[in-house]
């Protein structure tokens, strides 16, 4: 299980939830969840590594990542508007290493049930 902390309180936020809970299944390696959370024509754009497309393409990289699981999450905020969502923060990973990163999303629609792009940037510090 990974620690998880969080300086946001989504409150009465449903997409700034579900962004926290996206961001807790990729620490997590939950390929399930993440899968049911995006559109069949997902966009997922690893800045510098790969530009991943498409639902299936999607849960094999997910599947790939698996064995990197995070031992801690820290998210220092979570934004939404519209069509629109962003997290950033930081993890360390089982192996120790850390990483900061920010992800953007790009809603389906306004209620911001699925995701259709995520465009994400993960450095290691």
């Amino acid at each position: 299980m990974t620690k998880m902390i969080s300086r946001t309180d989504c409150g009465n936020s449903p997409k700034m939830e579900f962004l926290k809970e996206i961001n807790i299944a990729f620490a997590e390696g939950n390929v399930i969840f993440l899968k049911e959370g995006v559109t069949d024509d997902i966009v997922w754009n690893i800045i510098g590594d790969r530009k991943i497309e498409g639902r299936a393409n999607f849960v094999k990289a997910l599947e790939e990542l698996q064995s990197l699981k995070a031992s801690e999450l820290m998210i220092d905020q979570i934004l939404s508007h519209g069509k629109e969502g962003a997290v950033n923060g930081w993890m360390i990973m089982e192996n120790g290493k850390k990483y900061a990163f920010s992800d953007f999303y790009f809603f389906q629609d306004a209620k911001g049930e699925k995701i259709k792009a995520i465009t994400s940037y993960c450095i290691e510090v």
